[in-house]
């Protein structure tokens, strides 16, 4: 271990993830020193904990995505267990693979669950992909974290954000500042994946040098994106018109990742969501990907899954 502090996040309160290694691996582990080890001889076991092990010391972070220590531990044995009492070979395989390595930031990224490491892929080999899920199951994080890597890799020049503004009573018109004062509640949230992934003085650079550029949904209009990386969030609050205005925008050598949960949709009663007419419509274009992730991807604290499981139930 780097250090004891580490070893104390690693192994819990109490040396309560540890207990859940145990259980998971059928195993006992042993802390000695700033070591950790198993009594076991089988190799698979020795495996496996050291998959555990490494992805926990990759991951640790004082600014993460909300889950503690004792989620991660347990999306990461869910990664590696599957649910099937071990994953394959190949199942893991897939997970490293689609890990993000931004250039200069904080930590590697992994995907935590199959849907996760899914739309990585999709992110990977599409120019335009939509992700639609509930709050926590990684879709805005791993859209921002991918693509990070790709501007700070020289593969696009810009990462562009943008938001639809639904309004609450006040015009954005009559806020008071100026484009980016007024646009900057909408986009924290996106501001916010990025410090989790690279430096917060990295993001001002990049911001402005024009590198990062944020514009409201309606700003997009008329623009042809080339060579960048663009980011539609909370894209369930478009209309029909907004959204097939926005995805004409895709220019050359560029890509378009969408996401939003469709269980939030806050336009005006009877205005359909833009997100929800392309979805239906470019299900089977070529070069589309959808990846829709569900309350089993939700990676924030175990209670988010619970409420979102919860209001779901209540709906039906």
């Amino acid at each position: 271990m780097p250090d004891n502090t580490v070893l104390q996040r690693v192994c819990g309160t109490n040396d309560s993830n540890l207990r859940l290694i145990e259980s998971a691996l059928g195993v006992s582990v042993f802390a000695c020193g700033n070591e950790l080890s198993i009594d076991s001889d089988s190799q698979d076991a020795e495996r496996r904990f050291r998959f555990i092990i490494d992805r926990m010391l990759d991951e640790i972070s004082d600014d993460g995505d909300g889950a503690s220590d004792s989620d991660l531990i347990r999306s990461i044995i869910s990664t590696d267990a599957g649910g099937r009492g071990g994953a394959s070979s190949r199942e893991r395989e897939l997970f490293e693979q689609c890990s993000i390595t931004v250039p200069g930031g904080i930590r590697k990224v992994y995907p935590r669950t199959a849907g996760q490491a899914r739309f990585v892929r999709l992110l990977r080999g599409h120019d335009l992909v939509f992700a639609t899920g509930p709050a926590g199951s990684g879709k805005t994080f791993l859209a921002v974290a991918e693509a990070l890597r790709l501007v700070l890799s020289h593969q696009k020049n810009t990462l562009i954000l943008t938001r639809p503004v639904v309004e609450a009573g006040e015009s954005l018109g009559y806020l008071p500042g100026d484009l980016q004062d007024k646009i900057s509640p909408y986009i924290r949230p996106l501001y916010d994946a990025m410090s989790a992934v690279i430096p917060r003085e990295t993001v001002r650079r990049m911001t402005e040098a024009g590198i990062i550029e944020t514009a409201p949904l309606a700003y997009m209009r008329g623009r042809t994106l080339n060579d960048s990386v663009v980011i539609l969030d909370e894209a369930q609050n478009t209309t029909r018109e907004q959204m097939k205005m926005f995805l004409t925008r895709l220019g050359d050598n560029s890509k378009v990742f969408v996401t939003g949960d469709i269980t939030q949709i806050d336009l005006p009663h009877k205005v359909p969501s833009g997100l929800l007419h392309a979805l239906g419509i470019l299900e089977d274009v070529p070069g589309v990907g959808i990846q829709r992730l569900t309350p089993d991807d939700v990676v924030r604290n175990a209670l988010v899954k619970q409420i979102i499981r919860a209001y779901d139930y209540e709906q039906e």
